[in-house]
């Protein structure tokens, strides 16, 4: 099991056979239960005996774990959305009216409503955004297993299907009901990709309008209507750019360790997956009690998994709220002489994670400067093996695949990275990768895709201009050239053809203010991170080895006394300056 979930409870393993049973019927016992439980896939030492009968799974039983894996990773992924959208709801009302109060504090009291739209609040609002959506994997996996293992457990209490009573249901008892399961996945991924919205049983964002309020009346402006009303649009058009920015997210792209376990360690013999051990019967009921549930309560079955609509739980809206404390290290994992309350939490493990894989990143920068890229390949594919949840580290794969002109592995990182987040870098790149391929259609799409996310970006537009030359009057044409498919070499920005021909992606305008726009609205502010500075132990590379955590021997060769310093974006720690009028 990934160190990610060895905090969830197991099912206790199978009794081994008695020492009265002869040698050849214990070898052979073992070898069943070891193939029933998802073991020993490679029969490297064939039964003795030819003739004797050897366990068989019972027919589509591979085909019913596949559904099964299937239904989790779907369900998993509409836990994902809806309890982030929870979290985004909570972000609004808690952090955007301090992040409004701080660039009107800089940029004046409309700046926000003027520009909320602009990159630079959008590229801040991402990099949180990323950082929250990276912690997707602890914090939703292991409940959303629970929650669908829970309501296949009602499922097969409603046909009839009797759940043991210490080890819980086995996925063998469901192959009768196969077909009912599998329309339900049908029903699942036939469902368009589940969005981040507002969830509609929460209310409006009044608190955070109230809490701008009383920030006014602290500052004396309580009696300024006007100033209020400047706030007030500020704070809802941030709010609008949130959950656009955070729709460029994929939620398909997270919960990659969960996907590889239930995915990746497949036998076509039919054994289990071992994916309904994620959790035991013990567990499920120890939750409902935990939870207030009545026992034996049947609970939908409509792929929205917990949550206020579905099961009552309130308390389980909010996962990001939770402390990550659930891991801890192991007496076998502390250091000598260290203290059992200093051992590391979960979150704390993250952040190590995410320190590692900063400075393999940092380092791999290094080598991109000098000249080095199979160097910085090899420290950016590092970084990605520490934290594959975060999009960055392979478009800087992409950056440096494409200095050495291996555009199939350019665009292979582009697409990991899309798969993600929807990112003009990832589009430029992938597009340059396209283009060198002479697959210019392709290209032309993912050029046009970063003028809808940046209309601001110049170098788009002049590729696409570029690529499209302006069209010849009829009487000048040759025959051959009328095929649509053809392209000219490169033409001058002068005889660029009209919009229409080139397709370049429009924007509305944004709406119009409802008040007079002020000569402070055009200033230029940065909002960046406030840098962390952690002192590293000197035995950190021993601990994040044990730990899980790749990629800490550079550090801990840095000895006791070395820090390192990373930006860590988050909506606490940043800060907003003026860089022009």
């Amino acid at each position: 099991m990934p160190a990610k979930y060895s905090h969830t409870k197991k099912r206790p393993p199978p009794k081994r056979s008695s020492r009265k049973e002869s040698g050849s019927a214990n070898t052979q016992r073992a070898h069943d239960r070891d193939h029933r439980h998802g073991h020993n896939h490679e029969h490297k030492n064939p039964t003795p005996h030819p003739g004797r009968s050897v366990w068989q799974p019972p027919a589509g039983s591979a085909e019913l774990e596949r559904t099964i894996s299937r239904i989790i990773l779907i369900r998993y992924e509409q836990d994902i959305a809806r309890l982030f959208s929870t979290h985004l709801y909570n972000v609004a009302l808690t952090h955007l009216p301090t992040f409004v109060l701080r660039c009107i504090t800089v940029g004046g009291p409309s700046w926000v409503a003027a520009n909320a739209d602009c990159d630079e609040i959008k590229d801040f609002f991402r990099g949180a955004i990323a950082m929250d959506l990276r912690q997707a994997g602890e914090r939703v996996a292991t409940k959303s297993v629970l929650w669908t293992y829970t309501a296949l457990r009602h499922f097969a209490k409603s046909n009839g299907i009797l759940i043991c009573q210490r080890r819980g249901l086995h996925s063998h008892d469901l192959i009768p009901h196969h077909p009912a399961l599998a329309a339900h996945l049908s029903l699942l991924e036939s469902a368009h990709p589940p969005p981040f919205a507002k969830p509609p049983h929460l209310g409006p964002l009044t608190e955070g309008i109230r809490a701008l309020t009383h920030a006014a009346h602290d500052s004396g402006r309580g009696s300024d209507l006007e100033w209020q009303a400047r706030l007030k649009e500020g704070y809802e058009r941030a709010c609008a750019t949130l959950w656009r920015v955070a729709n460029e997210f994929d939620v398909r792209g997270y919960g990659l360790v969960l996907k590889e376990k239930l995915m990746g360690k497949w036998c076509e013999c039919g054994c289990s997956t071992d994916h309904l051990a994620e959790v035991c019967e013990p567990t499920v009921r120890a939750e409902e009690e935990e939870s207030g549930v009545r026992a034996g309560k049947e609970r939908e079955w409509d792929g929205r998994g917990s949550g206020v609509e579905g099961w009552g739980m309130e308390e389980e809206e909010d996962l990001w709220d939770a402390e990550l404390d659930h891991v801890r290290v192991g007496p076998e994992r502390k250091s000598k002489g260290q203290d059992e309350d200093e051992d590391m939490t979960a979150g704390e493990l993250m952040e190590w994670r995410y320190m590692c894989a900063e400075r393999e990143k940092d380092q791999g920068n290094s080598a991109f400067k000098k000249g080095d890229y199979n160097k910085a390949i090899t420290h950016y594919n590092n970084a990605y093996q520490i934290e594959p949840e975060l999009p960055h580290y392979q478009l800087n794969l992409a950056a440096a695949y494409l200095k050495l002109n291996n555009f199939v592995e350019a665009e292979k990182a582009c697409d990991i990275a899309l798969g993600q987040h929807n990112s003009v870098k990832g589009h430029w790149r992938r597009a340059q990768a396209r283009k060198a391929h002479g697959r210019m259609e392709e290209a032309l799409k993912d050029l046009r895709t970063v003028l809808e996310l940046r209309p601001s970006n110049a170098e788009a537009l002049a590729d696409i201009i570029a690529m499209c030359p302006p069209e010849r009057p009829a009487a000048d044409q040759p025959a051959a050239s009328s095929s649509s498919s053809s392209y000219q070499p490169c033409q001058p920005a002068s005889a660029a053809p009209s919009h229409l021909s080139l397709r370049i992606p429009k924007h509305d305008p944004p709406a119009p203010l409802p008040f007079q726009r002020l000569k402070t609205d055009d200033r230029k502010l940065k909002i960046s991170s406030i840098p962390i500075t952690l002192d590293i132990p000197a035995d950190f590379a021993t601990f994040a080895a044990s730990a899980g955590v790749k990629g800490g021997g550079t550090l801990g060769a840095l000895g006791p006394s070395g820090t390192n310093t990373f930006h860590y974006p988050s909506w606490e720690r940043y800060m907003v300056r003026k860089i022009s009028d």
